[in-house]
């Protein structure tokens, strides 16, 4: 069977798909196992959406790409594959191995000759995946054994390859940074927290953030888990405000002035009786909040203070 002679099922498949990940969404599941993407079913047949043993997963009755896949890394550790952004700002995805006729890379060649929406699954802890949807594969790149990505409607009207000027850039990378780098973070250092406030220990996920300790856009802000927090709005929004500081030891200080201010029972049982708690870490020691960015936001949080 051709995605050509069979458009209308390849077309329903990737619109139920997408259905359903956002149904999961809405349930506050954004995040899905290997288990569950196998769980998938579609017109009273299972679809596996993610390949087990892949990163590119075709099914056997389309003759081009479903999906992609990104595998988790832990932190400090290099990635098997490294998909960058390109001079133009655009994402690439790598190549399986080094033959581009191999025969998943053909099946994400059709996909990009068709431009066809695919999944994107970025791994955020082993065997537990964030779907990014739709991208397309909008350029072919054989000699750098990779494809252009985009991430949503205007990044597929960027000319891949093409010399971009430094606000066509910056344009592009604020839309990368939007679709895939804040939503990953976000999941990945919630997810290393165990869904669970750093502060005041809230499991509520729909009220929790991933707070930069160095800002992003800054020397050292990188959007990895050892430069985040999870904490619960309130929190991130004192944390971001210097009402509550972190010391490199881990302990939570409160501003002096918040200490003495009388207020409502927020301000008195979710602020003030956190000064002098030790925050919650996370199981891996790899994933801990970097002592000298801690050190570097703490010194801030003094000053303001």
């Amino acid at each position: 069977m051709s995605i050509m002679a069979d458009a209308a099922l390849d077309l329903r498949l990737r619109k139920a798909a997408a259905a359903w990940l956002a149904e999961r969404a809405l349930r506050q599941q954004e995040l899905a196992t290997k288990e569950e993407l196998a769980q998938f079913t579609f017109e009273g047949r299972r679809v596996a959406l993610l390949d087990p043993q892949r990163g590119i997963r075709k099914p056997a009755f389309l003759d081009a790409a479903l999906s992609i896949r990104t595998t988790f890394t832990p932190p400090g550790h290099p990635p098997p594959y490294e998909d960058r952004e390109g001079p133009d700002g655009l994402l690439r995805y790598k190549y399986r191995g080094n033959d581009p006729n191999h025969h998943e890379n053909i099946a994400l060649r059709r996909a990009y000759q068709h431009q066809l929406p695919l999944i994107w699954f970025v791994g955020i802890a082993p065997a537990l995946y964030l779907p990014r949807y739709p991208v397309w594969l909008i350029a072919d790149e054989p000699e750098q054994l990779q494809f252009a990505v985009a991430l949503d409607e205007a990044q597929r009207l960027i000319q891949p390859g093409g010399v971009v000027d430094t606000d066509r850039r910056r344009y592009i990378e604020r839309l990368t940074k939007l679709r895939l780098h804040q939503p990953v973070f976000r999941a990945r250092v919630i997810q290393a927290y165990g869904t669970t406030c750093a502060i005041c220990r809230l499991r509520h996920r729909s009220l929790l953030d991933a707070a930069h300790i160095i800002p992003d856009g800054q020397p050292a802000g990188d959007p990895i888990v050892p430069n985040g927090l999870a904490l619960c709005k309130i929190h991130h929004a004192a944390f971001d405000q210097n009402i509550i500081g972190i010391r490199p030891d881990y302990r939570v200080e409160v501003r002096s002035d918040i200490l003495i201010e009388i207020d409502g029972p927020m301000l008195r049982h979710g602020i003030q009786e956190m000064h002098g708690c030790q925050i919650a870490l996370p199981r891996e020691r790899s994933a801990h909040p970097h002592r000298q960015r801690l050190e570097a936001r703490y010194e801030k949080f003094r000053a303001a203070a």
